[in-house]
């Protein structure tokens, strides 16, 4: 689910792109470029940038480490399109249809298919603005569908759907034993758990309210994911009343963990904050995520990490007024995230990928 805290620009679908195709919006940006990195950065090193324009964001490791799927909204398509490349920023192609809105993509184990939910089909236009006279909220689109999909966009089929309801911010288990994914199906917004071909429903957290964006660590023992934190009813009340319209209110988030079959749930942060997009490294020791936290203004979002039994919170990122979607590959020694950093438009957020040491 993209979650930049930006206002929505919208294009014209360009004519002619197909999947597995590099769009023409595209083909000006160089493959990489090494960026420095700033002092207070000590985790990060050689920093590179993949992505050079647009809004793009949720890069995401294969099983390999050696490819990245992400989503972003560039010129010649109404929304958010979905996309692959290589780590070194070489072979980047679209794999969604270029029409509707699209987002979540992951890699199955295997490395021959990639899932991610869109409205293609349900909202080929792509997604209206958010009306944010009721403040900052975010959309659940309930036109979301999931599908599974080649690398070079290929055999599309159609894996998860809940007409009239919210289904996206899917990841796998990188033994291919599950998928978890964030629905609204049943009036809540709760995560659930479905074996690869969408069978054996499962819902792994359902308390009232948020939550949502599970990610599963690399061992495929674990789930790290957000949930909203209510300090009265009248916070829940208003909850479900925006949950009516599809929106909700990301004012307090706080990152949780728990067992991948649901069990031992724990509580990691208690920020008061919007905290999400958590990540575990593969050390099973530590979760990283980004928030607001620290900024008066809470719009400037870095990336932190804290211990799995909630000690120790460090700030990662120093740079930006955006950094999110972090991801360590299999072995802990590569990071790869967005930031806003370098941006040469408003609105404009990369795909980077660094070196990391603890």
């Amino acid at each position: 689910m993209l979650i930049l805290p930006f206002l929505i620009a919208s294009f014209t679908i360009k004519v002619g792109t197909k999947p597995g195709e590099l769009p023409p919006a595209m083909a000006s940006w160089p493959q990489s470029q090494v960026v420095p990195v700033d002092p207070q950065e000590v985790h990060i090193t050689k920093l590179r940038q993949l992505t050079f324009g647009g809004e793009n964001a949720e890069a995401y490791f294969d099983p390999t480490c050696t490819r990245l799927s992400w989503q972003a909204k560039i010129p010649g398509f109404p929304d958010d399109q979905a996309f692959a490349m290589h780590t070194d920023g070489s072979r980047k192609r679209l794999i969604s249809t270029g029409t509707g809105r699209c987002t979540c993509t992951y890699y199955l184990p295997g490395d021959k298919h990639i899932v991610f939910s869109s409205t293609y089909a349900t909202q080929p236009q792509g997604q209206p603005p958010i009306d944010m006279s009721q403040g900052y909220v975010w959309m659940l689109n309930p036109n979301y569908v999931m599908y599974q999909v080649r690398p070079d966009g290929t055999h599309r089929k159609k894996l998860v759907s809940f007409p009239g309801h919210y289904v996206a911010e899917t990841t796998v288990d990188p033994h291919g034993r599950f998928m978890t994914f964030t629905s609204d199906k049943n009036g809540n917004v709760d995560i659930y758990r479905t074996d690869l071909k969408g069978r054996h429903l499962k819902m792994l957290v359902g308390t009232p309210g948020y939550n949502g964006g599970p990610f599963v660590s690399w061992d495929g023992k674990y789930i790290v994911y957000r949930s909203s934190v209510f300090t009265d009813k009248s916070q829940l009340i208003e909850f479900y009343k925006l949950l009516k319209k599809h929106l909700i209110r990301p004012d307090v988030l706080e990152i949780w963990m728990m067992d991948s079959d649901g069990k031992h749930k724990r509580q990691l942060t208690h920020l008061g904050a919007a905290s999400f997009a958590p990540f575990m490294a593969p050390d099973d020791q530590h979760v990283i995520f980004s928030s607001n936290y620290g900024d008066p203004t809470h719009q400037k979002f870095n990336l932190f990490m804290i211990n799995t039994d909630g000690t120790h919170l460090q700030q990662i990122t120093h740079t930006g007024y955006f950094n999110c979607f972090p991801m360590f590959s299999k072995d802990g020694k590569k990071l790869a995230f967005v930031s806003d950093r370098f941006g040469k438009a408003p609105m404009e957020t990369n795909i980077f990928i660094a070196n990391w040491k603890m």
